[in-house]
């Protein structure tokens, strides 16, 4: 039976009585989350009260407000003294609501007992419309994925067309993108020396809109690039890819240009972001004073699954340089890689091992890609005017470290820690980082990390991502040959048998990706029979915004290269498509060879 929690000094509160207990006359910030608050380093609304509260400012958390009744809870704490803040939570919320097919999902991991229903489609929009028609004076800034992904125009799945930039949908007066701990920061200080709210608009790593006859705001060595209307994207898709291409590009800088984007009688800005944390700065974040729990008021609920599945586990990096083309990562938390130091992690971990119902098992190391530790440019000039998608594809960049010795030597100190029986990596591995064949630089510290990996830190399951067997349909998703997923099955079974242990090699696979098409799926069939493998981990591609493969499903063709691109745009066809992967299952190949025999093939 569990302990029931009791709110004092060291949550950030949630409810006016909670406020009131810490003697608080006045709230400097509120935010709005559609998660249920969580205070945790993994839960993006507590990072962000933490990191406010780290600054010296007054903040409470309200989370999942209801939008339905008579808005009580968006008046409850009354009028912060200097913003609103809003997020849709750890996930877009349309993926947390609907299905590929576009049906709606009848959980929410994000919430007490997985209820759906505890938040509306695109909260982002829904709070800050409540809060601007409530208190329209009182400046609202929004940020989390849903927000990041949303700051220009961008294809909406869910409604089947182009929609402007989110800034423009909510109402709301600036927009943090990616990770968010130093504008926010750097928003606070200038609102604390004075500066007025409406001036903040060259803060780096934040977008806002201004009138459209309005001069663009002095930002000093910045290079301005301007971007096709809004209005122009709606009438020609050439125009919104060459948007994509741009936007994509400077968002793989780390010095980037300052983008400008006409939308009706506005228009939008985004601002160059800041240079990526160093290991001090990380540590600043992943070392604030977290419960490491869920917030007492959900004593008597049920437990939240997002919550259950990481509480045991340690986040060590962030960032991906793998730069495959269905991936949001990049654009969102960045393609540098963001380590934590030693020190940092292991003292996480200390603090979990002292949890009264841990067991001794840490459920994961890892990140974006479980083996990006400490992975940058041996020369960080030339990676400040590179603009590649992807360090490792089509080939790994020669001026990568991709060694993965430090990691290695950080999983069996961790496992040295008093408490720890074992440690698990449950994120999925990039194999493609671990032979030779395909990274040139890899060697005896790969082979050596594969082993330990193997041997002492998979749970039953090493998960791995090939994604795809045919060669045109990985050149699309920016990954490697599947030929290098049959020889790390060979280097897994050969491990298997040395160290007499019976783990499973679980690959993930995507169908219905802009280029493949039915006879793909059947030579991805025939491949994954002959290794004796029956999928499991599958998905059916669904496009979210800002991603190449998106613009590819959106636009019918690869704004790379401007060659068609073969996109499986029903429902019907893509599930059919999903449907080859469970040859096994008797009821779907009936079913699927039912709609094959309607359809005429």
């Amino acid at each position: 039976m569990k302990t029931p929690l009791i709110f004092n000094d060291k949550w950030l509160p949630t409810t006016k009585k909670e406020v009131d207990l810490l003697g608080w006359e006045e709230i400097d910030v509120i935010l709005f989350s559609g998660d249920a608050y969580v205070d945790h380093p993994s839960f993006g609304s507590a990072v962000i009260g933490r990191v406010i509260e780290n600054e010296g400012f007054r903040v409470a958390i309200v989370p999942q407000p209801n939008w339905q009744d008579d808005l009580r809870d968006f008046r409850k704490l009354g009028r912060p003294k200097y913003f609103f803040g809003v997020t849709a939570g750890n996930m877009d919320s349309m993926v947390n609501h609907y299905t590929a097919s576009r049906r709606l999902r009848s959980d929410d991991a994000y919430t007490p007992g997985g209820k759906a229903g505890f938040r509306p489609d695109y909260p982002t929009i829904v709070y800050t419309k409540i809060l601007k028609d409530i208190f329209p004076d009182v400046p609202v800034v929004i940020g989390g994925i849903e927000a990041s992904m949303r700051r220009l125009t961008h294809y909406d799945y869910w409604k089947d067309k182009l929609e402007p930039s989110i800034l423009i949908s909510s109402g709301a007066d600036i927009l943090i993108y990616g990770m968010g701990e130093q504008p926010v920061r750097e928003l606070l200080r200038l609102l604390l020396k004075g500066v007025p709210f409406s001036s903040l608009k060259t803060i780096p790593q934040t977008s806002i809109v201004i009138k459209k006859d309005e001069p663009l705001p002095v930002l000093k060595n910045c290079k301005d690039i301007f971007l096709h209307p809004f209005e122009k994207c709606l009438k020609d898709k050439k125009a919104f890819a060459e948007n994509f291409l741009k936007f994509e590009k400077e968002s793989n800088r780390i010095e980037s240009a300052r983008l400008t984007e006409p939308s009706g009688d506005l228009k939008v800005i985004i601002n160059p972001p800041f240079p990526p944390m160093d290991e001090e700065d990380a540590d600043r974040t992943f070392d604030l004073p977290y419960m490491y729990l869920p917030h007492p008021r959900y004593n008597k609920k049920d437990d939240i699954p997002a919550y259950e599945m990481i509480k045991y586990s340690v986040n060590i990096h962030r960032g991906c340089f793998g730069g495959c083309s269905f991936c949001a990562i990049a654009a969102h938390q960045g393609k540098q890689i963001v380590s934590r130091s030693e020190k940092s992690v292991l003292k996480e971990v200390e603090k979990i091992a002292e949890l009264s119902d841990f067991k001794g098992y840490l459920s994961d190391l890892g990140g974006p890609s479980a083996n990006m530790y400490r992975m940058n440019g041996k020369d960080m000039k030339l990676c400040k005017v590179c603009a590649r998608p992807s360090c490792i594809w089509p080939a790994v960049c020669r001026n990568l470290n991709t060694s993965h010795k430090d990691l290695t030597d950080l999983y069996r100190k961790v496992d040295r820690i008093s408490g720890i029986k074992k440690s698990f990596i449950g994120s999925g591995v990039r194999y493609d980082l671990l032979f030779p064949d395909w990274n040139k630089n890899a060697g005896r510290a790969e082979a050596e990390y594969l082993e330990e990996l193997i041997t002492n830190h998979v749970s039953g399951r090493l998960k791995v991502a090939p994604e795809h067997t045919s060669s045109h349909v990985l050149t699309h998703m920016r990954k490697v040959p599947f030929e290098l997923f049959r020889k790390l099955k060979k280097r897994f079974d050969n491990i298997m048998i040395k160290q007499n242990l019976k783990f499973e090699l679980i690959p993930y696979f995507i169908s219905a990706h802009p280029g493949c098409t039915d006879s793909d799926m059947q030579d991805l069939v025939k491949e994954v029979k002959s290794l004796g493998i029956k999928p499991e981990q599958v998905q059916d591609f669904t496009p979210t915004p800002m991603t190449l493969s998106t613009l590819m499903y959106y636009t019918g063709f690869d704004p790379y290269t401007g060659n068609k691109v073969y996109v499986a745009r029903s429902i019907e066809d893509k599930r059919r498509q999903k449907e080859y992967f469970f040859w096994y299952r008797k009821d779907l190949v009936q079913k699927g060879t039912m709609v094959q025999r309607r359809k005429g093939r």
